[in-house]
Parts: C-alpha cells; structure tokens; sequence
C-alpha cells in the first residue's frame, strides 16, 4: 500500500466509513493502531480517557524500547523499522493524540501536568465593557473577599495589601459556578471537587488535567466604591 493508500485508509477510519481491507506491514500497522485508539477516544469530552492515553504511552515506550534492545537470541526481523519511520509513528501518534485532548504534545507526553505549572494569568477584557461597581470601599476590608454577579458575568473581589483584585467566578473546566468557603478560604466548584485560590490558582482537583487559573478582571477603586470592566448589563 503507498503512502497516500494508507492516509485516506486512516482518514476513513477516523471519519467513521468503512475503508477497503489490505494486509499492513509493521510500519502501517503501528499508524493503524493509532487511528483506531483515536476513533474510539470520547469525541465530546475536554481530554481522553486516561486508560487511553496511559495505553498510547505505553505502546509507544515499548516500540521503541524493543528497537534499542533487541531480545538475545531472538531471530532477526522479517523488516526493521529505521529511526526515520519509528519517528514518524512517535511524532505523529504524539500529535493526533494531543489534538483529540486539546493539549499540547509536551504536556502530554514529555512530562506529566503539576499545580505548580500554572499557565500565566488571564484577564477578561470585554470589546464593549463598563465599569460597573460591584463593592463599597468601606464594605472591603483587607482580606475580606466579596461574590459580585453582573448578569453577563459574575466573580469576586478583594484587598490584598490595600490593593484590590477581581477574578472570575466561573470554574475553567467545564463552567460550573463557583462558590467561596470562608471557612478555607477557597473558591469551591460545586461540579467536580475543583477548589481555586481568591487569587484565581488552582488549589485541588481531581481531573485528569488540571484546570486552568481562574482569568481576572480589570478593577479600580475610586470614589469610594470597587468596580469592574465588565459587559454593560442587557436590556429586553
């Protein structure tokens, strides 16, 4: 089979139609393999089964593994793969896999996700925003954090170091409404155990992937009263 046999083979399997049979050969089979784990990964989730990306690792470690150390006494291969073609199945396994998570290959496959490689802060800013005032001055002590619901948004804020600070109150999994526990001091999704700092970091989680930081809003203090650049209220 060529090159461009074996493409639209793999594109039929991914697109769902039947593709005409053949019989692969090492290379084409490993590609083969990837396709079909692909067709059966879950297309309306954020990221794969973990059983899946465990068993793509694992499948990868060991096609390669058994190149670089050959079994003793083991009979010489019927084809050997060279280093060209054993990247292109890690290479291009890698990728399809990352592009299914929504991922990228380095988190996926190079080393596992941590709390502490949080990604850098972002920050909500509307095309057509208003400041719009979500707390008195006097109503937010140092330390105190206030929930604020604007209709097209919502979120809490509050003083650290006499400065004020406004995150989103809306968890980056899957959208679930945030609630704040005073009792840990921590921004609770009701969801999926998800918990976040008042400063928008994650805190815990039970995800396959963490969840990305909590975004901010730009904020101000003047007059005597906190506001947010937010989204102007709807009117019907």
């Amino acid at each position: 089979m060529t090159r461009r046999d074996l493409r639209h083979y793999i594109d039929d399997m991914l697109a769902g139609r039947q593709p005409k049979g053949f019989t692969p050969d090492e290379f084409e089979a490993a590609q083969l393999r990837t396709a079909i784990d692909l067709t059966a990964a879950r297309e309306d989730a954020g990221e794969p089964r973990p059983e899946f990306v465990d068993g793509l690792k694992a499948r990868l470690a060991a096609e390669m593994s058994s190149e670089s150390s050959p079994l003793t006494n083991a009979p010489p291969p019927k084809r050997a793969m060279s280093a060209t073609r054993r990247q292109v199945i890690v290479g291009t396994s890698a990728a399809a896999t990352a592009a299914v998570a929504g991922v990228s290959v380095d988190r996926l496959v190079i080393r596992p996700h941590t709390d502490e490689q949080q990604v850098a802060e972002a920050e909500l800013v509307p095309t057509d925003g208003a400041w719009q005032t979500v707390s008195s001055s006097a109503e937010l002590s140092e330390g105190a954090v206030r929930a604020f619901d604007l209709g097209a948004v919502n979120g809490f804020v509050r003083r650290v170091n006499g400065r004020v600070d406004a995150v989103s109150g809306v968890c980056t999994h899957q959208g679930c409404k945030l609630w704040f526990d005073k009792g840990d001091d921590q921004l609770h999704c009701p969801c999926h155990s998800t918990s976040f700092s008042p400063a928008g970091t994650v805190v815990t989680h039970a995800l396959p992937i963490a969840p990305k930081p909590l975004p901010h809003f730009e904020v101000r203090e003047r007059n005597g009263v906190v506001e947010v650049l937010a989204p102007p209220p709807q009117t019907t």
